[in-house]
């Protein structure tokens, strides 16, 4: 199946993919039906409508729609009552509530019930167009994540990565290609794009999949300790060596080893490591004995080796042993049309992980999102995502729930509306705790990561953090 397959498989499938958007009006007044459908097909929408909620449900079972317009006071079972039949039918269809009698308990039934909004007669009909529009958008987009994983599934094991660009399909291509060879892969692309997702679905969809899949942080250790972790240690090999302790090659032996960070391996480590790639052979520290293993090298970094070849910071050799097969991971901010589905995929997660309703964005608060320049890529979108998911109150997360760095907010402004008799000493307290946890956030709250952005010690970020009363949140995925 070639990646334009691929896309065919997820763009032809799905409510009203062979044509316009499908919606279906139930409604027991004639007047109403006749209204919308004039209203909904003069803007190329394919429109049908029925007098009652079992004849709707009906047709929801025969028929695909992008969405429902429900009237609340319908005879016999009320649109309350229809409404949670269609969900436990069809969990992700779009409900629109109408009803000449809105009141707060309706509304909030309605939302409970899993509408995704609710409107009342007389209706305005920019405002009617506008919320079908968005939540057709919403609904397409979160349909075709599910399809685009399934036709993934069918093809490769990729349960996590989510992608629809050329880029992106390309990238599938070429990891199910090379993930049955035992061949070393160099993965190269900038801090958050999902390095480490890729290693493990090379690892998943090669005869290896049942041995370790072990990965390590090779910048995260100091040379001594990076030794003693990769290849272990005899009893009394150093100070601290009280027993001997095996090393991650050999829990890696007949799996995978990923080596992330690459770039900031000590000289003496990577000579070990290039003997290792060209002998399949190691000796604990302080040993003596030559211990055999077949492991595959996954190797990943965020800097370009071949410039730090140049700058005598890599050997040349272990370069050319890593870089058999590239794959060169995009930056989100060059796959924008990966946005939508990858908010979508995110929003799913973190609602059902938090016990939550699932919940959407608003079209402002997804243009921000598609508009933004991502500097922390994926990862970024992900803790952006979970802040949304967690602080919302309703299904819907709106601009104002994002971060200000994503909308252009000013910095000050949250105090100055709050306090408009604050001192230059508390605005720029407040500025400067804002900028602290934006740099946090994009982070990934890795405090000696935004240290070194920050150009400042990790003791004087420490400080600023707890003077400020900052509160660290824990760490997100890959």
């Amino acid at each position: 199946m070639s990646e334009g397959t691929i896309a065919a498989t997820v763009n032809g499938t799905g409510p009203g993919a062979d044509g316009a958007p499908r919606i279906l009006i139930i409604d027991d007044e004639a007047a109403i039906r006749e209204s919308l459908e004039t209203l909904l097909t003069l803007e190329g929408y394919a429109v049908e409508s029925v007098e009652n909620g079992e004849q709707g449900v009906e047709r929801i079972a025969e028929q695909p729609f992008d969405l429902v317009l429900l009237d609340l006071a319908l005879p016999g079972r009320n649109g309350i009552e229809i409404l949670s039949t269609i969900r436990e039918r069809q969990a992700s269809l779009p409900v629109i509530m109408i009803t000449a009698y809105g009141t707060v308990g309706n509304v909030v039934d309605a939302i409970r019930g899993g509408a995704q909004n609710f409107v009342q007669k007389p209706w305005d009909n920019e405002k009617l167009l506008a919320d079908i529009r968005a939540a057709i958008a919403r609904y397409r987009a979160e349909e075709e994540n599910v399809q685009l994983k399934r036709a993934l599934r069918q093809r490769y094991n990729f349960p996590n990565i989510v992608g629809k660009s050329e880029a992106m399909l390309r990238i599938f291509d070429l990891v199910a290609q090379v993930a049955p060879t035992r061949s070393t892969v160099l993965i190269q692309g900038e801090s958050g794009t999902g390095k480490e997702l890729i290693a493990k679905a090379l690892h998943s969809n090669s005869p290896r999949k049942d041995k370790p899949f072990v990965p390590v942080n090779t910048g995260a250790m100091p040379t001594d300790l990076l030794e003693s972790t990769l290849f272990g240690h005899v009893k009394g090999a150093f100070t601290s060596a009280i027993a001997a302790k095996k090393g991650l090659f050999e829990v890696a032996n007949g799996g995978t080893l990923f080596l992330d960070e690459i770039g900031t391996m000590g000289m003496d480590t990577q000579a070990k490591i290039l003997r290792v790639l060209q002998d399949r052979r190691f000796m604990h520290l302080g040993g003596v004995q030559e211990i055999q293993v077949d492991v595959r090298i996954i190797a990943a970094t965020n800097v370009d080796l071949r410039q730090l070849v140049r700058e005598g910071k890599f050997r040349e050799d272990l370069f050319y042993r890593l870089n058999v097969i590239a794959i060169e991971l995009p930056p989100l901010r060059s796959r924008r049309e990966d946005i939508p589905l990858l908010a979508a995929h995110f929003l799913h997660r973190f609602s059902e992980e938090n016990g939550l309703p699932a919940r959407t964005f608003s079209p402002d608060a997804m243009r921000a999102l598609v508009d933004y320049e991502w500097p922390g890529n994926v990862r970024e979108l992900e803790n952006v995502v979970e802040r949304g998911v967690v602080l919302s109150s309703g299904t819907t997360i709106g601009a104002d729930l994002l971060p200000g760095h994503l909308t252009g907010s000013s910095y000050s402004s949250s105090l100055l509306e709050h306090n408009p008799d604050a001192s230059l000493f508390d605005i720029i307290e407040d500025i400067e705790r804002r900028i602290i946890v934006d740099k946090l956030e994009r982070c990934n709250w890795n405090q000696t990561e935004a240290a070194e952005q920050f150009r400042i010690p990790l003791s004087t970020l420490n400080q600023k953090i707890k003077r400020l009363s900052i509160e660290i949140r824990k760490r997100g995925r890959e």
